[in-house]
């Protein structure tokens, strides 16, 4: 008897997540352009010749990881930058999602820091696509603020940009020091985390201020 098409496309699915599942955790000790399809599909339990149904190669893989890894961000980054609460409030919302998140998802915290830089272009690019919507997404946020009246789109653009890049910082230290043997490595990296993000703040109410700020 013939399988449903809902079965065989629920088949399909868990073998694709088996496969992402597999380099992922290949990941934890190597870059994605030394990861070998074979490896892959030995990890897996899957025949190599399987692979290509889901995938064209180990670089598509990559960038189906990127997806996978950074979907993961937007709901943090939407309450991140959420109005609710004041300064302080916000800024220990912030870093406890941070430190959150990289509890819950270390191996794709690990896999985007790496290959944020790696060697396989087509991940690289994923990546910096994937950054750029997230900086949109914040900016939009940002922009709503009533702090930000009078801001140039470019300049609510470059205060996203800033938080950004902070977060996925943060993560990078805080997945470092889980790793590593000193003692209040994490309470340290949290600290540094809000004291920049109230530079962040205070430079923001200020902006302005400046000469050629808002322009």
């Amino acid at each position: 008897m013939s399988h449903t098409p809902g079965v065989r496309q629920a088949r399909k699915q868990k073998t694709r997540q088996a496969l992402l599942d597999a380099a992922l955790q290949l990941l934890e000790g190597q870059s994605l352009s030394s990861l070998g399809l074979r490896e892959v599909t030995r990890a897996a339990g899957i025949a190599p010749t399987a692979f290509y149904r889901h995938f064209r190669s180990v670089e598509d893989l990559g960038v189906a990881l990127v997806g996978e890894a950074l979907g993961s961000l937007h709901p943090m980054i939407r309450t991140t930058v959420s109005s609710t609460g004041d300064g302080e409030e916000r800024i220990e919302r912030a870093v406890d999602l941070i430190a959150g998140h990289v509890d819950a998802y270390p191996a794709h915290v690990r896999f985007i820091a790496r290959e944020r830089h790696g060697g396989v272009r087509s991940v690289r690019e994923a990546i910096h696509g994937q950054l750029g919507l997230f900086t949109a997404e914040v900016g939009e946020a940002l922009g709503k603020d009533a702090v930000s009246a009078g801001w140039s789109h470019e300049d609510v653009l470059m205060l996203a940009q800033l938080y950004v890049d902070l977060m996925l910082g943060t993560a990078s230290l805080l997945l470092e020091g889980m790793a590593g043997s000193e003692a209040g490595a994490r309470e340290r990296v949290s600290r540094v985390a809000a004291r920049q993000m109230r530079l962040i703040g205070i430079g923001r109410m200020h902006w302005l201020d400046q000469p050629g700020g808002g322009e």
